[in-house]
């Protein structure tokens, strides 16, 4: 993978750095936010690392800059903030997954193999549809009634869950663990922020049946069907 690490303290960068390289990864590296931000704008990234407590600029600025850019990247955050609450901003704000310091180097590796992994199919199919919704698999391409509609990464990998499973009922705690990977235990409004938010890009100004419904008191269901 092609990856930006964003870390200011030298030893850190360093340390990771060279257990990247060591397993085959092509890494670029930046010590500030500012630079990190100007990097991730300039290229295209499978994965960006970024810390959450930079100079010039802070992590969670750059993570917004650059998903409010469309920046389609991967987004791994470390932090020495561990609580849930630092963690909750940081997903909501974009994130694809959260890692506390001080870490070690295997767990790192282990998420950054689950965040990849995000978009990977082991089906021969290479799109899925649902009524006039249709998912790209190879290139992760929205489009509804030929329109094409852009979504975050965190927003693709929510739908794509979906697709896959059309017509069931899907539980908040299916989706906290299957596209969060977090245990079902967690408790947020995370899944219903972003449900909120794709429901508004994939039905919102479309003729047609409402594809993403609510179940009350079980969970949301996408459907092309009436009356499901």
């Amino acid at each position: 993978m092609k990856i930006l690490l964003v870390e200011d303290d030298i030893d850190t960068r360093s340390y990771v750095s060279a257990g990247l390289k060591a397993r085959g990864h092509c890494v670029d590296e930046s010590g500030n936010g500012s630079d990190g931000l100007s990097r991730a704008s300039a290229q295209e990234y499978d994965v960006i690392i970024l810390d959450r407590m930079l100079p010039s600029i802070d992590g969670m600025s750059v993570l917004r800059s650059l998903r409010n850019g469309g920046a389609h990247a991967r987004i791994l955050m470390l932090t020495a903030l561990g609580d849930v609450d630092a963690r909750i901003e940081g997903m909501e704000a974009g994130a694809d997954d959260y890692l506390g310091k001080p870490f070690a180097l295997s767990e790192l590796l282990a998420r950054l193999n689950a965040i990849s992994r995000r978009g990977a199919y082991t089906s021969a199919a290479t799109t899925l549809q649902v009524g006039d919704l249709e998912l790209d698999l190879i290139a992760q391409r929205v489009t509804r009634a030929g329109r094409q509609i852009h979504l975050q990464p965190r927003e693709w990998d929510l739908l794509k869950y979906f697709a896959l499973h059309a017509g069931e009922v899907i539980t908040r705690a299916m989706l906290l663990e299957h596209v969060w990977g977090f245990q079902s235990s967690f408790q947020s409004n995370l899944v219903d922020t972003h449900v909120c938010r794709l429901r508004s890009k994939i039905d919102r100004d479309f003729f047609g049946p409402r594809l993403l419904r609510t179940v009350r008191g079980e969970g949301y269901r996408l459907c092309a069907k009436q009356g499901h």
